[in-house]
């Protein structure tokens, strides 16, 4: 007497995994934009039902989390710490807006939700650490890890423009200077040239700006000359 194979069970591997949710939203980010995206249009991609994908994560913001924690791990920050603050802001800077460069429909997404990702964290924290040990204040040590942020995020979305953003064939008459400039600088890398010039006009200013405040506090300590 032949036997009827056993129904398969449950599987021994769940067919989802957390990690796998945040790949697939990541992808889908990339590809459509943060506009869309939803939790309803996540398992669609996935391929389960809105139930199976509860049995993970449970919201939207658990999922941008995810996806912050996936681009936070690609970044090299093992310059924090190793290297002069400046030095090291900027070896953090190049490799954190390479990776927003790769995903630029994630920058609006992620900066306007509030990080608790230990990976990004743990960097904020040896940022902070190399400003204070070089002699900024707390206060301005986040506003300088805030100001650098914003100029990142806006740099890694220039990537993702024209290589050519201004159009002047129909108005280079009009604005003569504009149009020789426009052409003295060449197209191709304009992006990357703008972000190495504004990186270091930026730490050249706050090398300056430190300098002058280690000159006023060593000129206080040292207090009038008795007369």
């Amino acid at each position: 007497m032949s036997r009827h194979p056993r129904p398969a069970g449950r599987p021994r591997r769940a067919i989802l995994s957390t990690e796998a949710i945040y790949r697939t939203a990541l992808d889908l980010i990339d590809r459509e934009g943060a506009e869309t995206f939803s939790l309803v249009r996540l398992a669609k991609e996935l391929g389960v039902r809105m139930p199976s994908l509860y049995n993970h994560v449970d919201s939207r913001v658990q999922v941008v989390h995810g996806v912050r924690i996936l681009l936070a791990a690609e970044i090299d920050w093992s310059s924090l710490g190793r290297l002069t603050w400046d030095q090291a802001l900027a070896e953090w800077a190049r490799s954190y807006r390479a990776v927003f460069a790769k995903h630029p429909n994630t920058v609006k997404l992620l900066a306007t939700t509030p990080v608790y990702t230990s990976t990004v964290l743990d960097q904020y924290e040896l940022v902070v650490t190399s400003l204070e040990d070089a002699g900024w204040r707390p206060d301005q040590a986040m506003w300088i890890l805030s100001t650098l942020e914003a100029f990142l995020l806006g740099s890694a979305l220039d990537l993702a423009a024209p290589d050519q953003m201004i159009d002047l064939v129909a108005d280079a008459g009009r604005h003569p200077r504009l149009a020789a400039a426009v052409r003295a600088a060449p197209a191709s890398g304009r992006a990357d040239s703008a972000f190495e010039l504004g990186l270091l006009a930026l730490l050249a200013g706050l090398r300056a700006q430190l300098d002058s405040q280690t000159d006023d506090r060593e000129g206080t300590a040292g207090g009038a000359v008795p007369g």
